[in-house]
């Protein structure tokens, strides 16, 4: 059997006029990105697993700042695919920590001090997401001071209404009720209000009636859902790998992220279900 020839078969096989599928991936630096700071076979890993993270979360943020323009303007068929794409993001960024956990501590301890104070406490983009999502606590922006274009984005966020905010004025809306501006708060963690998950109690004893509603709430589940998974699966990680020690940016380690286990973003949601 002759071998195949994509040429003859119709395949463009010269680039020099025309973009191609390096130029328009914008590969070389991306893939000229990975600048190891040791000599350690493992870093590769370290640094891949983490870059590949950062580029799914820019896609999250995409996604969840489209699907809260969405859910302002009427469009919940469009909010929803998105919010169902973020929960699938977040399922590939679970799956990165299998392979991280491939690392075994001796290796992570052979480039670990080559780190310096970097740590994924840093991410502006992790932060993003947390401050649309509700999770909002203006000390956390101190961390990003050193980069005055991070911090004024975040300080912009902060002055938009989360996602939760403008899925609570919907529920409002078609509840015909007005929440307590304590419901609101721009720069503090949401928590649970009697109000809001008494609203959502109503939705979800007649899903039939309130229908676009109910489908809201349960895209809203599914994605904390994942997040949680996500945030377990980083604690694991974390203890597998270094145990209990601090972490390279200063924080206590898995000790911090366990506090973080305990964050809701979406508590009415979870705390009307005892009620059904």
């Amino acid at each position: 059997m002759a071998a195949y020839n994509p040429e003859t078969d119709g395949a463009k096989m010269s680039f020099a006029k025309d973009m191609s599928y390096t130029d328009y991936l914008a590969l070389d630096p991306i893939l000229g990105a990975q600048n190891m700071q040791s000599d350690a076979h493992d870093e590769m890993l370290f640094i891949v697993q983490h870059q590949t993270s950062e580029l799914w979360m820019r896609l999250a943020l995409h996604e969840l700042t489209t699907a809260r323009t969405k859910l302002i303007e009427g469009d919940f068929p469009s909010a929803f695919k998105m919010l169902t794409r973020v929960s699938r993001i977040f399922e590939q960024l679970n799956n990165a920590w299998d392979v991280l956990r491939t690392m075994t501590p001796s290796e992570y301890t052979a480039f670990r001090d080559d780190l310096g104070a970097s740590s994924g406490f840093q991410s502006h983009q992790y932060r993003l997401i947390e401050f649309i999502l509700g999770n909002r606590n203006r000390s956390m922006m101190k961390v990003h001071e050193h980069r005055p274009e991070l911090h004024h984005m975040l300080g912009q966020e902060l002055g938009e209404r989360s996602l939760y905010h403008v899925a609570l004025d919907a529920l409002s809306a078609e509840l015909n009720i007005e929440f307590s501006s304590e419901t609101y708060l721009m720069d503090q963690p949401h928590e649970a209000r009697t109000e809001v998950m008494d609203a959502w109690t109503q939705i979800y004893r007649d899903p039939g009636k309130y229908w676009t509603l109910y489908e809201l709430a349960e895209k809203l589940v599914d994605l904390e859902d994942y997040f949680r998974r996500w945030r377990f699966n980083h604690v694991t990680t974390v203890e597998r790998i270094i145990g209990f020690k601090r972490g390279t940016g200063g924080t206590s380690g898995v000790k911090y992220l366990r506090k973080m286990l305990e964050v809701e973003l979406f508590p009415e949601l979870w705390n009307m279900r005892g009620q059904l």
